[in-house]
């Protein structure tokens, strides 16, 4: 007796995770353009370390904290509306940083403030793909919608040789073009999951009882550390390579791009691990190995072997960390909240990753040295280990073995 085909039905969920995935890597690619090149706006406007810090951290401090009202909408509307109109919205400034914003840090700043706006779909892919998955799935199904943070890669593979090749506004354009197109496929196939939690209490009343909730906080300081890191080093790790090891832009450029992708690929391993041994023990390793990792770089190492070994080791624990994250959201956070807390808890990311540049920048220019940054990174890692295997292991326990439904 042969299996019977796949229902049509059983592929929806694979579909629209797909999909969700795919507008994030597009949402991000645009999030993440001034990145590669904030080492050319420096030379072209005569930046100093600390403008240039400021100016790629912009996007990021902006998409940080529109997450938190924009997980309330999808609660409300679902990532069917969502998703299309962010990926709309988003290349309005795109086109005007392409176009007209490269002639000062002022028009480069406006830009990146509303290039920010890419930054806030996270907070409609979670809850969405959330939805479409039973609870045993969903740890490695945000994590693969999670690996979706590869579209910092893209930008750093591609906008670079795309501005030598074809022009200061050529990365923009092609970015611009690929998020209107996504915009209408999203606008066209996605689908809410059936049954999904509306949230139908006003927006301020759903914040305050979800700022109310253990897991919120808990989870922020885990994202704001685990994806907050991966986002610092996203950004400014071009920086870092030039000024600490002398390494030329296209090279640093592809070396971040490798500590994203590697990333990249061990969120969903995050995720895959924490349906099936728990995100806790997941969590516990992973902060681990990132402040090993951090207290060997804060040495400064030589590049190759241990200074890479060093940042790819860590690269692998913040994906893996960010994944199980939100595998311990998903498994705790009352389901017509979960848009509501990821707003909150992905805001938390993002200020993670917006404070780490700025005091990198800050120690670089009175030390010379990016050590104390790099220890800094290492103590929090471990304060935060301390806080996982107590605090939030035994509010998790709690939590899971209360009946379904509570």
């Amino acid at each position: 007796m042969t299996n019977a085909p796949a229902s049509p039905h059983a592929r929806v969920p694979v579909l629209m995770l797909g999909l969700a995935t795919l507008g994030f890597a597009v949402n991000f690619w645009a999030w993440a353009l001034l990145s590669p090149l904030g080492p050319r706006f420096k030379e072209l406007l005569g930046l100093s370390a600390g403008q240039q810090a400021l100016l790629v951290a912009v996007p990021v401090i902006v998409g940080s904290l529109g997450r938190i009202p924009v997980g309330a909408l999808t609660d409300r509307f679902g990532g069917r509306v969502m998703f299309p109109l962010i990926s709309a919205a988003t290349i309005v400034p795109v086109l005007f940083i392409g176009v007209a914003g490269q002639t000062s840090l002022a028009a480069l700043l406006v830009g990146g403030f509303f290039l920010g706006v890419g930054g806030t779909v996270f907070a409609v892919g979670v809850p969405f793909v959330n939805a479409w998955f039973p609870p045993h799935r969903r740890g490695f199904a945000v994590g693969v919608f999670g690996a979706g943070m590869g579209g910092t890669a893209i930008s750093a593979l591609t906008t670079v040789p795309l501005v030598r090749t074809g022009g200061s506004a050529t990365p923009f354009l092609i970015t611009a073009g690929v998020l209107a197109v996504y915009a209408v496929v999203a606008w066209l196939v996605l689908r809410d999951a059936p049954g999904r939690s509306v949230a139908t209490q006003p927006l301020m009343t759903r914040m305050a009882a979800t700022v109310k909730l253990p897991i919120t906080w808990q989870a922020c300081v885990l994202y704001a550390v685990a994806f907050g890191g991966y986002v610092a080093f996203s950004v400014y790790l071009p920086a870092y390579l030039q000024t600490g090891y002398g390494l030329e832009q296209v090279d640093a450029a592809n070396r971040m791009a490798g500590f994203v992708v590697l990333a990249v690929l061990a969120r969903p391993l995050g995720g895959w691990l924490s349906d099936r041994i728990g995100p806790v023990p997941v969590l516990t390793g992973v902060f681990v190995v990132i402040a090993v990792s951090a207290g060997v770089q804060a040495l400064t190492p030589g590049l190759m072997p241990i200074g890479t070994i060093a940042f790819l080791t860590m690269a692998a624990a913040l994906g893996a960390g960010s994944g199980a994250t939100f595998a311990l959201v998903a498994q705790v956070a009352p389901a017509d909240k979960v848009g509501t807390v990821t707003g909150l808890v992905g805001a938390a990311g993002g200020l993670g990753g917006f404070v780490p540049p700025l005091v990198m920048g800050f120690v670089y220019g009175r030390l010379g040295s990016y050590g104390l940054g790099l220890a800094l990174l290492a103590v929090t890692a471990v304060l935060t280990l301390a806080l996982t295997v107590t605090v939030i292991r035994s509010v998790t326990a709690r939590r899971t073995a209360q009946p379904a439904g509570v």
